[in-house]
């Protein structure tokens, strides 16, 4: 039976202000999204997973994905369709949605930018949805750039609606939702290796260090967003995504920003 609460995978302010890296991810509720500790002047500094976290996993696609304890061999399908004729060449760049583009509660909002109405057992729930500042200029930069692909661990009967309105560019060739996701000690983890891409070309856009423990080397860490209207980091972002697009290997420059900060 579905529960509002877990229909959007979202970390509360509460749990922003409180978590610390310490802290590992309870199964005992719904899976949410941990705190990120990537501002921008911070982007490429050591992610401290300490116990929450799988053993590291080298960027070449695993043979296999710890689940819930157990080893289950990687499904060979790719998640995305072949690349189109026009992204040849393109990074893929994933996104995640929820704290990172936009923030969603099903307490009323008088300011939202959209409402979503989303059925529940029978019970439609208005889904109130704040976007945040800039996002608007940094999706149609991203899609012009990149082969840019919607990836969230919230269900599609929430998430899909909230793109079709926040993406009036086209920018996300293809979108990703909680069941493409795999679930690991209590958090949805985005597996990059089952992409169908190669991992020297993809990079991960997510304010959850939980949402891609399997490959921090490709991550590009975002501070979680609320309601901060004065927030300037999907446009502080850009200068630095422009200078990427042209990289034919991503490490290379992800790297070059690890070793400077």
């Amino acid at each position: 039976m579905d529960r509002p609460s877990s229909i959007i995978t979202q970390v509360t302010r509460e749990e922003e202000e409180n978590a610390t890296c310490e802290e590992g991810a309870s199964a005992a509720s719904p899976p949410k999204k941990p705190r990120s500790r990537g501002f921008l002047h911070r982007l490429f500094h050591c992610l401290c997973h300490k116990d929450s976290g799988p053993p590291p996993v080298k960027n070449n696609a695993p043979l296999l994905v710890e689940e819930n304890g157990t080893l289950t061999k990687v499904p060979s399908i790719p998640l995305l369709p072949q690349i189109k004729s026009k992204d040849a060449g393109k990074i893929c760049v994933i996104i995640d949605l929820d704290e990172t583009l936009v923030h969603s509660s099903f307490k009323p909002v008088n300011n939202a930018d959209f409402i979503i109405p989303v059925e529940i057992d029978g019970t439609v729930h208005q889904v109130y949805v704040l976007k945040r500042p800039h996002v608007d200029e940094f999706l149609k930069r991203m899609g012009e750039m990149f082969e840019c692909v919607l990836f969230t661990a919230s269900l599609s009967k929430y998430a899909d609606p909230v793109s079709d309105l926040l993406d009036k560019w086209g920018a996300f060739r293809s979108r990703l939702f909680r069941e493409s996701c795999v679930f690991h000690k209590g958090n949805y983890v985005k597996d990059l290796s089952r992409l169908g891409r190669d991992l020297n070309k993809v990079i991960i856009i997510d304010n959850s260090p939980a949402s891609y423990v399997f490959h921090p080397d490709n991550a590009v860490p975002v501070a979680s967003w609320f309601d901060d209207m004065s927030d300037t980091e999907l446009l502080d972002l850009l200068p630095f995504f422009e200078r990427l697009s042209k990289v034919d290997d991503v490490y290379d420059i992800l790297n070059q920003q690890r070793t400077e900060s």
